[in-house]
């Protein structure tokens, strides 16, 4: 480290603020690899912070009211602090994206801006404000970022755990009308193959036992091998399998478009990857997922599911879900319960629409009134609910292997990781990272209990 970074960074503490998905997760815990060599520390609380970075996310409504919310409760902190200790704040990820010079001219506490595609270059950027400079940097990066990112830092992925999100593939260029992503993370981009496999590689060598690949659109992840084949991600998954020591693989989000028969087949017959796939629909009605962009009918997603499920039958599906869009009549609501009582979900997610800036659905006639709106909701989410209830109610006598993550709240209880992601409190002595064998006794909300076999 050159002497004057040594000067920027030393002793220091940075609080980075993670709003959103698992690839703002991911981005959070790269952001601290790169500061880390610069000499920051990671911190728990902001207030002995020296660098704030508030991560965000754009995806729901009234994420920058937020985001200007949190930024309000900074400046009072930063006011109140001793002037001898300065506090740094930047906002990062997609709202940063979206909003660019804006933040500033309405935060002006805040001292730099930085979209997701050029967080490699934090730290060139923090020096520029510690000379004084206010930074906006929204442009998307001629350069792989990840190319410039360093290597993890083994201490920091030890401490978060044995399971790690790997980010194989980003952007979007499906450009449903509801959604912002194609414009705050640009168009579809794969990492290449031998950059995935070796940061793989790192993260098993700190221990890691589980890999959850993320992307926008993850199963549109391509590359080519090193004889010039074309593949894709279940070529892909079948290329991390043979690492030694990873034990679990997973993927998300996935689009339907995009299940190709490979990956279909992987999950045939790839023991490691787990069943549970995260799989969008939306609506179930045809003539709002083509008023969605989708480019699909729900009976091509039916079908999908069921080739799915003929390959890997205890798969687990979670959807997403999205009411009251624009023009959606009870009819069109109807067949999304219908769609749903069909799949027979273990969990989902589910919203009212809200309109995001710059994207077609925002100016789409008939929106649907917030009570409407509410009432759907209900109806959807406790149909949700029991479908999870029913679930997990259906695994209690199996026996299952569950990966160790950490002690749990009573004495000699340790929880683990279930194949279908949920959690499960189980009585044993077996260390955290070992897979071991339990019978599942009971299920809570959202868990199980279980008892260790042998």
């Amino acid at each position: 480290m050159s002497e004057a970074n040594k000067k920027i960074g030393n002793s220091r503490k940075v609080f980075i603020k993670t709003y959103g998905c698992q690839m703002n997760v991911y981005d959070s815990e790269r952001m601290g690899d790169s500061l880390d060599s610069e000499g920051y520390v990671a911190t728990e609380t902001p207030d002995d912070a020296d660098l704030i970075l508030l991560n965000t996310c754009h995806i729901r409504e009234k994420a920058a009211e937020k985001l200007y919310s949190d930024l309000g409760r900074l400046r009072v902190m930063r006011e109140e602090r001793d002037p001898s200790r300065p506090l740094t704040i930047g906002v990062t990820g997609c709202v940063a994206q979206a909003e660019g010079a804006e933040i500033l001219r309405r935060a002006p506490t805040v001292d730099l801006v930085v979209g997701p595609q050029t967080y490699h270059r934090l730290p060139e950027l923090l020096r520029k404000v510690h000379e004084g400079q206010k930074v906006v940097e929204t442009e998307y990066a001629v350069e792989d970022k990840f190319a410039h990112l360093p290597h993890h830092n083994r201490r920091a992925v030890q401490k978060r755990g044995v399971t790690a999100f790997l980010t194989v593939q980003e952007g979007c260029d499906k450009f449903c009308t509801f959604c912002v992503v194609p414009y705050t993370r640009g168009s579809e981009v794969s990492r290449p193959l031998d950059q995935i496999m070796s940061e793989a590689r790192e993260l098993v060598d700190a221990g890691v036992k589980e890999i959850t690949l993320l992307g926008q659109n993850v199963n549109a992840w391509h590359g080519v091998s090193a004889d010039g084949d074309v593949l894709h991600l279940g070529d892909l998954l079948y290329q991390l399998a043979k690492i030694d020591g990873l034990k679990r693989l997973r993927y998300t989000t996935s689009h339907p478009r995009d299940m190709d028969d490979s990956l279909i087949a992987a999950h045939k017959n790839l023991g490691m990857l787990m069943p549970y796939l995260h799989l969008p629909v939306q609506s179930g009605s045809d003539r709002i997922l083509k008023a969605m962009n989708r480019q699909h009918k729900a009976d091509d997603y039916l079908r999908l599911i069921d080739r799915i499920r003929k390959a890997r039958p205890d798969i687990a599906f979670s959807g997403d879900f999205i009411v009251g869009f624009p023009g959606e009549t009870d009819e069109d609501f109807e067949a999304t319960m219908k769609l749903v009582q069909e799949v027979g979900y273990s969990s989902a997610y589910s919203f009212k629409y809200s309109p995001r800036p710059g994207t077609p659905g925002a100016t789409m006639k008939d929106h649907i009134e917030e009570k409407v709106k509410d009432e759907r909701l209900q109806r959807l989410q406790a149909l949700i609910l029991d479908q999870q209830h029913q679930f997990l109610q259906s695994k209690i006598g199996q026996r299952i292997e569950v990966l160790v993550e950490k002690v749990g709240r009573h004495e000699g209880q340790m929880v683990g990781r279930s194949p279908w992601l949920l959690p499960v409190a189980v009585s044993t002595n077996a260390k955290i990272g070992e897979i071991i064998a339990v019978d599942v006794t009971d299920a809570s909300s959202n868990s199980f209990l279980g008892r260790a076999v042998n």
